[in-house]
């Protein structure tokens, strides 16, 4: 018999936290699963720690060439998968012991549900709740959630979700093009297709911390493409509104972004050719008006502002593989 679940952990590397997650893993009250590691070409040290783990069929481990892009290592898993479910976490997260356990039998007492998602802490490399976390939280909705996900009223971190094998492949699992912003994509995708099973509880921890890949120009144009890819699919047409909304908003953050990296070209072609769809907002206004600003700003200024950048504050959102 396949087992109940399919854990997939996408790594490259970080193998001080990687021990930890899968150390999480083992210590789940539920036992009926596999677990299946993609690994991204990490090297020598990472993969002799995955050879000690590797215990077919219950432990595989895949191994990648580099890519650097966690859809393509999810996705692979997802292949080799055989568990009636799914369950991802990322090499730096952590699971509570009970997690499969409590959302197994909630999804089992809701078979319209092909997914599931629970609440999640945001910790630093300690495991202590980051001063975020200690003021903030997001919401948790169940049911038909695309409209809540399309306006930012719920965040669903990677490490909470379990989907049913049948319902990814249905959705066609995480697309590969984006660098980021594919949890996200699939999220959308799920929340379309299927009612959503939320578990009102925290099971998973997401961990800040400094190694993580990725940055704001290339989260931005992945963003904007999601938001592209949400307006084609049938039955979206009331959320046309919103979607561009979010979108202006998406173009103006692009635009800073370039600018502040010193990208004059493209910060300008960027407000150029979002003003068309972007003008009747008053965000995108401001986004680019301050871009433009940076644009024609002189050198030795934007230099201090791009060192500013660099020992700010860690971007906005959910960490990631």
């Amino acid at each position: 018999m396949p087992p109940a679940v399919s854990i997939v952990v996408p790594t490259f590397n970080r193998l001080k936290y990687l021990r930890r997650t899968l150390a999480s893993v083992f210590q789940q009250t539920f036992q009926d699963w596999e677990l299946v590691i993609a690994d991204d070409g990490s090297d020598g040290d990472t993969r002799a720690y995955l050879q000690t783990l590797e215990d077919p069929p219950r432990v595989r481990v895949l191994w990648l060439s580099h890519s650097g892009r966690p859809a393509v290592a999810r996705n692979a898993a997802l292949r080799a998968a055989k568990g009636e479910y799914v369950a991802f976490v990322d090499s730096d997260d952590l699971w509570t012991p009970t997690k499969l356990q409590t959302q197994i039998d909630s999804l089992r007492r809701h078979p319209r549900c092909g997914w599931s998602y629970t609440r999640f802490v945001l910790v630093d490399e300690s495991g202590n709740p980051t001063d975020w976390q200690r003021t903030r939280s997001w919401p948790i909705f169940a049911g038909w959630i695309l409209d809540r996900l399309v306006r930012s009223e719920t965040v669903i971190a990677v490490p909470s979700v379990i989907v049913s094998r049948e319902l990814l492949e249905q959705v066609g699992g995480f697309d590969e093009s984006l660098v980021m912003c594919e949890d996200y994509d699939l999220w959308l995708r799920l929340a379309a297709r299927s009612e959503v099973d939320a578990v009102d509880e925290p099971s998973a921890l997401v961990t800040r911390h400094a190694e993580h890949s990725g940055n704001e120009i290339t989260s931005f144009a992945d963003c904007a493409r999601v938001f592209e890819k949400v307006r084609k699919i049938h039955g979206t047409e009331h959320l046309h509104a919103i979607l561009g909304e979010k979108s202006a908003e998406v173009a103006a953050g692009l635009a800073r972004s370039y600018a502040a990296s010193g990208d004059r070209a493209a910060a300008l072609r960027t407000v150029a050719t979002s003003m068309r769809q972007s003008w009747r907002y008053p965000r995108w206004w401001s986004g680019a008006l301050r871009a433009t600003a940076q644009v024609f700003a002189p050198h030795a200024l934007m230099a201090v502002a791009r060192r500013g950048r660099v020992g700010a504050s860690r971007p906005r959102g959910v960490p990631r593989a």
